[in-house]
């Protein structure tokens, strides 16, 4: 009786230790998921909470993204009110990113140093959830709806600068993403600084890749919508990765 007592004890045991693992490890799972919500959150407020010379620098600079491997130089003209979405996009953008709600969008307009190109590069504070904007993700992928130029964003003209003729005819390249880590669809457009329509706007990627032919593609279009894009975006990251570190 006492052996089977001990066996009964040391079973009842097993399964208490084995019971409080379990409920640590799913306090842990619960505490995780709830870090993760909570960064998601945080990155859904950035546009009011960070600075605005920190989303959108005065300058920015970029080794070896032009075309040919040369540097480049981007000046800020103009950063336009923070607002809602409507009439930021071409009217089919606008439904496919419907999808995923407009909690606000800011953006800004830049120039190359030598006032050739005009870009203007935005950040779509979505109001989805993680889910929601993975599936955007797979549907941009899929649908290759980044390469479409019936989906184009709209450009932000600055007057009194050389960006004040920036309007929709003169849209020339554009690139436009939807981030993984945030609630958030970057974008930018670029067009010629003096002004001249373009006819068939050539998407960054393509205007970028090796041995692209046609003015855009040559006079560096599609490097600039890229790179002023990619360098936005990564400041935007970076800042959400610094008020994440400050907050945990």
């Amino acid at each position: 009786m006492r052996l089977v007592g001990a066996v009964v004890c040391l079973v009842l045991g097993t399964g208490l230790l084995g019971g409080a693992a379990a409920g640590a490890w799913l306090a842990g799972g619960d505490e995780s998921a709830e870090a993760a919500e909570a960064s998601w959150e945080r990155g859904r407020q950035l546009w009011h909470e960070v600075p605005v010379d920190e989303l959108f620098p005065p300058e920015l600079t970029a080794e070896e993204a032009g075309p040919g491997g040369a540097d480049r130089r981007w000046l800020r003209l103009g950063v336009a009110p923070d607002s809602g979405c409507s009439d930021a996009f071409d009217p089919l953008l606008t439904e496919v990113l419907s999808a995923v709600g407009c909690h606000r969008l800011i953006r800004a307009t830049y120039t190359d140093e030598t006032e050739t190109t005009v870009t203007t590069v935005g950040l779509l504070f979505t109001t989805a959830d993680r889910v929601g904007m993975a599936a955007l993700a797979e549907r941009f992928a899929d649908e290759g709806l980044a390469d479409r130029p019936d989906l184009l964003p709209r450009p932000f003209p600055v007057d009194g600068t050389v960006a004040a003729s920036f309007g929709e005819a003169q849209r020339a390249s554009w690139s436009i993403a939807v981030e993984d880590e945030l609630p958030v669809v970057s974008w930018s457009v670029t067009g010629f600084a003096d002004g001249r329509p373009v006819g068939e706007p050539t998407p960054a990627a393509r205007a970028t890749a090796e041995g692209a032919e046609g003015s855009v593609a040559l006079a560096g279009l599609g490097h600039d919508s890229r790179g002023i894009a990619e360098r936005v975006t990564a400041a935007l990251r970076g800042a959400h990765e610094a008020r994440a570190g400050a907050g945990s």
